[in-house]
């Protein structure tokens, strides 16, 4: 798979009275704590929400997990932002953290299709082999819509899932876990690892082919262009889709 090279990884001149880039030192070291970090993280909050609302994760209110998911969301931004600003020039220039005028419309018609197009074309082999159905692979996706009873519910249920968990996972997983695999191994490397990862970290073993099939994509989109906006708007519009079309079929 190859790319045009990426200024914003590699030392370069700068106009006169700026500061040379310098070259980063953060690394996969970094993305592995930052892992572990957020998972423990999240489960310690997720903790702490369950006390506090005396219910279990399975009767939550979609604002009581949106609460319990703010563990592992600051650690997804804070460990991106800090390991770059303290070990090399930052996350625009270092993670690509821009944004582009044609990015969210490019960015929200890959998604889309790719939700519409690729994932269920990867499934029907799948879901004939496991004799498993729809019904079966949207059911996580569907415990969420269906605590979605009222207006408030579903700008709660819009706000995680359509714009908070795309772009703290899109900063971490596209932003500093792929770099940091790209720069060690190259690019090919960088992207099939970070969609791996990123689909498994999901923790729902029937639904990990498609979110890696789109971690894939993702990935493909922020190396091509150097940037997180396109990726981010890819996983915005993504998660929408299923999001809009299971509340529209309950």
């Amino acid at each position: 798979m190859s790319h045009p090279r990426e200024p914003d990884l590699v030392p370069r001149p700068v106009p006169a009275g700026d500061a040379e880039l310098k070259t980063p030192t953060w690394g996969l070291g970094d993305v592995v704590a930052g892992w572990f970090l957020a998972q423990v993280a999240g489960l310690a909050t997720s903790a702490a929400v369950i006390g506090l609302s005396g219910q279990s994760i399975d009767e939550m209110s979609l604002g009581w997990l949106a609460v319990g998911n703010i563990g592992l969301w600051v650690v997804f931004l804070l460990v991106p932002v800090v390991a770059t600003t303290v070990k090399g020039n930052g996350p625009v220039v270092d993670l690509g953290l821009r944004i582009k005028a044609w990015d969210p419309p490019v960015g929200a018609l890959i998604g889309a299709a790719t939700q519409f197009i690729l994932v269920p074309l990867i499934y029907v082999p799948i879901l004939v082999l496991l004799d498993r159905n729809g019904e079966d692979l949207s059911a996580p996706a569907r415990d969420l819509t269906d605590r979605a009873s009222n207006a408030f519910g579903v700008v709660v249920l819009i706000l995680i899932v359509g714009i908070a968990a795309p772009i703290f996972e899109e900063i971490f997983y596209r932003g500093l876990m792929q770099r940091a695999l790209q720069r060690r191994y190259g690019p090919t490397v960088g992207v099939v690892v970070t969609a791996v990862v990123f689909g498994l970290s999901h923790f729902e073993p029937l639904q990990a082919p498609g979110l890696i099939l789109f971690g894939l994509v993702v990935g493909y989109l922020a190396l091509r262009t150097g940037r997180l906006g396109p990726s981010i708007a890819a996983h915005v519009a993504f998660n929408l889709v299923s999001v809009g079309f299971l509340l529209a079929s309950g």
